[in-house]
């Protein structure tokens, strides 16, 4: 007949796993929770959401066509915002605007979660990617912000600090933009407005130094001359034959007319001169030279002038292309006010800690066991 098995002893390793149990799980877990709930200070959470817009006005064709994007959001705004809020200089700024380290240390009793005020900035960042908790949607653009601090009114004042610098940072890369923008027409229009200024300082020199204000005008005026003079030497030829034929040899006014014939074509002669090469027209220079230097002066300012129209246009295109296209910060959620401390999660924290010092020693008592069983 069979023996029956006598009831189970406590031995040795059975005790060990117990106090194992007790000092491993059920020691820190109960100072986890009795510090959780005695010591950690309670803490307050503003929430905040918003995101980088822009506006894109388009021309009054594209208003016209109903083909305009009123707003819009820009992805890279975005992500450059997205670093600036975990930037060192962020946490600068806004510790010189509400002193972070007072705020941060306010618990007395609570080492934990407070923030010693002597330490360095870069453990005042760290702190602070565990006190401002930061949510991104990439494909909306939308980022949502949860700040943590002792008192409701910090956490808010925080939440709003973070709000006007991220508000600033955008304003100057827009500003940045449009400066951008704008510099290269402003140089091309300051070069056209140069070069249209030294034309016509070339063409009111010319004007001074010749004494003549269009040189066409004066020429179309010695054209109109030299015509009245061919008209009044065909009139003195005329004269002389008229006179010739009914005169006889010796008559004084064969002689007169002759004179007056010599006279006239003499004067043609010297007013032709003055159109061509050598000859003097006024200031000493001919005209050929004078209507050749007055047109090269007249084609430059015209140049100088459609360039300077076209630089004008573009300038003008680019301010305007300027002022439609500006980014701001749109808050969709201003900064709440808590009138809960939500914060620290004590339930989830001391579950949490709890599972994973039960899940610890539980490895620790597998490995032990499976060690035991191989000897």
């Amino acid at each position: 007949m069979d023996a029956v098995a006598g009831p189970a002893r406590t031995r040795g390793r059975h005790w060990g796993i117990i106090l194992s149990f007790l000092l491993l799980v059920f020691a820190p877990a109960t100072a986890t929770g009795v510090y959780l709930y005695g010591w950690a200070a309670d803490q307050y959470a503003s929430k905040m959401g918003f995101s980088v817009r822009r506006e894109d006005a388009g021309s009054a064709m594209e208003l016209f066509g109903g083909i305009t994007d009123l707003s819009g959001s820009s992805s890279t705004d975005t992500d450059i915002l997205y670093e600036y809020i975990q930037s060192q200089e962020l946490v600068r700024a806004i510790d010189t605007r509400l002193d972070l380290r007072t705020i941060y240390s306010k618990p007395e009793n609570d080492p934990v979660f407070s923030f010693d005020p002597e330490e360095a900035i870069e453990d005042l960042v760290d702190y602070w990617g565990r006190m401002v908790r930061i949510f991104y949607d990439a494909s909306t653009g939308l980022i949502e912000l949860r700040v943590h601090a002792f008192t409701p009114q910090d956490s808010q004042d925080i939440a709003q600090a973070i709000f006007d610098e991220s508000s600033a940072m955008i304003n100057q890369i827009s500003a940045i933009a449009r400066e951008d923008t704008i510099r290269y027409a402003r140089e091309e229009l300051d070069v056209a407005v140069e070069r249209l200024k030294q034309a016509r300082e070339r063409i009111t020199e010319f004007r001074s130094r010749t004494q003549i204000v269009d040189p066409s005008a004066d020429v179309q005026g010695q054209v109109g001359l030299l015509n009245t003079l061919q008209q009044q030497l065909a009139e003195a030829l005329i004269e002389l034959d008229l006179i010739s034929e009914t005169a006889r040899s010796g008559d004084p006014r064969i002689g007169q007319a002759e004179r007056r014939i010599d006279v006239i074509q003499k004067r043609i002669s010297e007013e032709r001169q003055k159109f061509g090469v050598g000859g003097e027209g006024p200031g000493g220079e001919d005209y050929a030279t004078l209507v050749a230097e007055f047109e090269r002066l007249t084609v430059d300012r015209e140049f100088a002038e459609q360039a300077y129209t076209a630089a004008l246009s573009a300038y003008d295109a680019a301010l305007a292309e300027a002022r439609r296209k500006s980014r701001y910060l749109a808050a969709y959620v201003r900064p709440t006010l808590a009138e809960t401390a939500e914060y620290p999660e004590r339930e989830i924290l001391l579950g949490l800690t709890t599972a994973f010092l039960l899940m610890a020693w539980a490895i620790l008592i597998l490995i032990y066991y499976s060690i035991r069983d191989r000897r």
